[in-house]
């Protein structure tokens, strides 16, 4: 199954619960962006790749941000629209590969957060997103972007990972990996007036590694200013030379 197949089918219906409190994630998203001095200084144009229902959105125009918001998940994108009510957020409905097609050198900043950059199809996407960004950027423009490092592998008990429950919903996840790839498994079981049902579904993400995105970082032109690990959530913030 194609990762928007995955989305549109499955994780799509149960991401925000997933998430979280949607006001105590955006607030925390906020204060990390307010944190690390990231606020507008020239155009005040900013993509936020992979916007989902719109944390980071919504975090970059409450610190005065005009806002491009791009996924492929109509669901999250609506659920975006209801949370972003007055703000300067653009939504738009497209793969994150066309990023070019939205701003031309105008853009301050681009993000691409919540392990989005894997949901490429391989390693070459992912260099050419990078340089594609690097493409859209102005000069001193900024990249940020957030993936889990895949570099040590998990193995037999250890590829089940527990997410998230409540009275009605347990979710699982199962890691599966290859040499170049991660096989994703959601499996949620959620509660019927009669029984349990479980859902179950699959997609690959690219096995990427900080190491590789650092080297196409610098082969584009970049400079790392941050770099962050969070229970191994790389978070890296780059500004275009």
């Amino acid at each position: 199954m194609s990762v928007k197949e995955h989305y549109d089918n499955h994780l799509g219906n149960f991401y925000s619960w997933m998430v979280g409190d949607f006001e105590i994630k955006q607030n925390e998203q906020q204060d990390y962006f307010e944190s690390r001095n990231i606020r507008p200084t020239s155009t005040g144009q900013a993509i936020d790749l992979g916007a989902g229902h719109g944390i980071q959105s919504i975090s970059l125009a409450k610190i005065g941000f005009t806002v491009k918001a791009i996924d492929f998940n109509r669901q999250l994108l609506n659920e975006l629209e209801q949370n972003s009510i007055g703000l300067p957020i653009e939504i738009i409905n497209a793969d994150i590969k066309s990023v070019r097609n939205y701003t031309i050198n105008n853009s301050e900043l681009i993000i691409c957060a919540g392990d989005t950059i894997t949901h490429l199809n391989n390693i070459k996407e992912v260099e050419q997103l990078i340089e594609d960004c690097a493409g859209t950027l102005y000069n001193e423009g900024k990249l940020i972007l957030s993936f889990r490092d895949y570099t040590k592998a998990v193995s037999g008990n250890d590829r089940f990972i527990f997410v998230k429950s409540d009275e009605s919903r347990i979710l699982t996840c199962c890691l599966d990996y290859f040499d170049d790839k991660v096989l994703v498994t959601d499996l949620l079981n959620s509660k019927t007036e009669a029984d349990w049902k479980q859902s179950i579904s699959s997609y690959y993400k690219v096995r990427i590694t900080s190491v590789k995105i650092e080297s196409f970082l610098n082969k584009h032109g970049f400079k790392i200013q941050h770099k962050d690990l969070v229970n191994r959530m790389v978070t890296i913030i780059a500004q275009k030379e």
